[in-house]
């Protein structure tokens, strides 16, 4: 079992930057990829970020590309989000969430997620 919590969202300035974090819990929880999710309102969950392998190489949304990092601390069982040169559109609720084996772009994909942490930008 992997439980998963969000924290780091808030209210910031375009251009501004947030880093989300994701503590994880679970014994196995290092062969394990995670991803990141966000769903504005009114909208379908997308695709942010994934690691395609525990800890390796990452993929991105284009249109987060260049201006987002996911990244892991195992020893503080952590995933990471850092999220620079935030725009308006930017606006959502942002999801963490953990599946074993190999990442993926598709959130049907994942089995544990985490409660959510709201991002604001403001224009």
């Amino acid at each position: 079992q992997v439980q998963l919590v969000e924290s780091g969202g808030g209210l910031v300035q375009a251009g501004g930057s947030l880093r989300l974090s994701c503590a994880v819990s679970g014994r196995t929880w290092s062969t394990y990829a995670t991803g990141w999710f966000r769903q504005a309102p009114g909208k379908e969950r997308e695709f942010v970020a994934a690691e395609m392998w525990t800890g390796g190489n990452a993929q991105y949304t284009d249109s987060v590309a260049g201006r987002f990092t996911i990244s892991r601390d195992n020893a503080k069982n952590t995933v990471y989000l850092q999220m620079n040169s935030l725009k308006p559109e930017d606006t959502a609720v942002y999801y963490c969430a953990a599946r074993w084996g190999r990442g993926s772009r598709q959130p049907g994909e994942y089995v544990y997620w985490g409660q959510g942490t709201q991002v604001t930008v403001s224009s």
